[in-house]
């Protein structure tokens, strides 16, 4: 049984924000992504992760990459990736840098992957931690599905990512695209969130129905900014089906905001710009 996401809803997901809190209370998040190519894809999750409200946010980019990613925001803390792809070399350097408590991570977004035993030993590493994992694009691989069941883990493939992970390609009608969605979900015991004009997401025992319907936002890098919320609500909300309602709700209703301003003619930095005032009205502060 789905139910489509309300205001109603999100409000009742979203985590409180103390009065009392101090920096690193309100979520401490490692962005992971990047390569020669796509530069932009990790520099726009981390500035979404912070418009959402995390207090502080590691980009971890390739090392050809990062003066062009500290070029695009002083609020960015940068870390480079020792190696152009992933590696297990720059992954147990990573390991090293990032702090030990880390609430969440997002990896994948314009992510070069040299060697599959890298991305395993990230993901197996992140999770022994205790850090809550939102994967995307690149990191979206069939052999990682094995690390993850029942560890409250996110992945946010579109169809054709779909289909590489899960090796079916989602159907076309809505109920039979809702039915795969929740049989992957509850096999791998975890929650997916599969992309389009109505996003689907499911933990396998709940479905929730995100109806965007918004043509601006084919736009390349609104992925990104989603993985970016993700994040966020992931380090202060430890239900993953719950991050990710919130986080389908708010890109979706910043893209519809962006596009009565903008029309068909919007970018993924004037969707982040929209971000806050979307969300505003929904803290919960105390």
């Amino acid at each position: 049984m789905s139910s489509t996401i309300t205001s109603k809803l999100v409000k009742k997901f979203i985590p409180v924000r103390k009065l009392s809190s101090r920096k690193g209370d309100n979520g401490k998040v490692l962005v992971l992504g990047g390569s020669y190519i796509y530069h932009g894809a990790p520099a726009l999750s981390s500035l979404a992760a912070l418009k959402t409200g995390s207090d502080l946010v590691y980009t971890c980019v390739p090392k050809i990459n990062v003066q062009s990613t500290r070029a695009v925001s002083p609020n960015l803390i940068v870390i480079p990736l020792t190696d152009s792809k992933l590696t297990r070399g720059a992954v147990n350097k990573l390991l090293g840098q990032i702090p030990v408590d880390l609430d969440s991570a997002t990896i994948g977004m314009g992510l070069s992957i040299q060697d599959p035993e890298a991305l395993k030993l990230l993901v197996k590493s992140l999770l022994d931690r205790d850090v809550r994992i939102s994967l995307d694009a690149t990191a979206l691989v069939n052999y990682i599905l094995p690390l993850l069941s029942g560890k409250n883990v996110v992945v946010t493939p579109h169809a054709g990512e779909f289909k590489k992970m899960f090796g079916e390609a989602p159907p076309e009608s809505k109920k039979a695209r809702i039915a795969i969605v929740e049989k992957f979900a509850k096999e791998y015991s975890i929650t997916i969130l599969l992309k389009g004009p109505t996003d689907i997401i499911s933990d396998g025992e709940k479905t929730y129905l995100n109806p965007t319907n918004t043509p601006g936002m084919t736009v390349g890098g609104t992925g990104d900014i989603l993985s970016g919320i993700i994040a966020a609500m992931l380090a202060r909300n430890r239900n993953g089906l719950e991050s990710a309602v919130i986080s389908a709700y708010f890109n979706g209703l910043a893209g519809k905001s962006t596009q009565k301003k903008l029309g068909p003619h919007m970018t993924a930095t004037d969707l982040l710009d929209e971000l806050p005032s979307v969300m505003k009205s929904f803290d919960k502060i105390k």
